[in-house]
């Protein structure tokens, strides 16, 4: 009987509610009706589009780590005979962006949920339309030492195209000693796996598109002048 008596009160507010509430959303709809006829008349431009779509903030018990793309290792470019020329490009990559966001309570481990975004491209030198880039992803107390270090492969078929684009999905967990620490104690690195060499061309500033070696147009034959 406490049951039927229950569901019924609860059905009576039920519908004293549903009254209200549809009424307020007529009048969010008639809202959001009236400001899209006013964007519409605006002759302002659309907003540009995030280079890579940002992930969904969550309340947390603090301040997500911190993540970054290291610059030693931020691009990734062959060279056929270590020579810097266009000719001698074989594969090459740049990570382009990375969006990430955090979860944890209590006393739970600090949940990172990354996209990584890379663009990738073969040049001259290329030998053929797949190619398994190599990286990394490495989690270090901020500014001090490496507390855990991961290597990922990255399979990229080229379908015949000088470049392509490839976005990777990474979730991370950090344990926490206790429950006061925060993510702000954590820095989170991401990397191409590059060899000495091509660490020190990323530092020296010297860059390649990632369609570099491709072959460029040929120029139009000059004209003799007219007499």
């Amino acid at each position: 009987m406490r049951r039927v008596l229950t569901a019924l009160a609860a059905f009576s507010i039920a519908a004293s509610v549903l009254p209200v509430a549809a009424e307020a959303q007529s009048q969010r709809q008639r809202q959001r009706g009236g400001q899209q006829q006013q964007a519409s008349g605006d002759d302002a431009a659309p907003a540009r589009a995030p280079r890579i779509a940002p992930l969904r903030r969550r309340v947390n018990a603090g301040p997500c780590p911190y993540v970054k793309v290291l610059y030693d290792a931020a691009r990734y470019v062959e060279l056929e005979g270590g020579r810097a020329a266009v000719a001698n490009v074989g594969y090459t990559g740049e990570i382009e962006g990375v969006s990430s966001d955090c979860e944890y309570r209590e006393s739970d481990p600090i949940r990172v949920d990354m996209n990584v975004l890379f663009n990738l491209g073969r040049g001259a030198q290329a030998a053929g339309d797949q190619r398994t880039y190599r990286y990394w992803i490495a989690v270090t107390e901020r500014n001090t030492a490496i507390l855990s270090k991961e290597y990922f492969d990255l399979p990229v078929n080229f379908q015949g195209q000088r470049t392509a684009s490839v976005t990777e999905e990474r979730t991370i967990v950090i344990p926490r000693a206790e429950a006061t620490t925060s993510g702000s104690n954590f820095e989170i690195l991401v990397g191409f796996d590059v060899t000495p060499e091509m660490a020190e061309f990323n530092r020296s500033g010297s860059r390649f598109r990632v369609n570099a070696g491709a072959t460029p147009a040929a120029p139009a034959p000059a004209t003799a002048p007219n007499p």
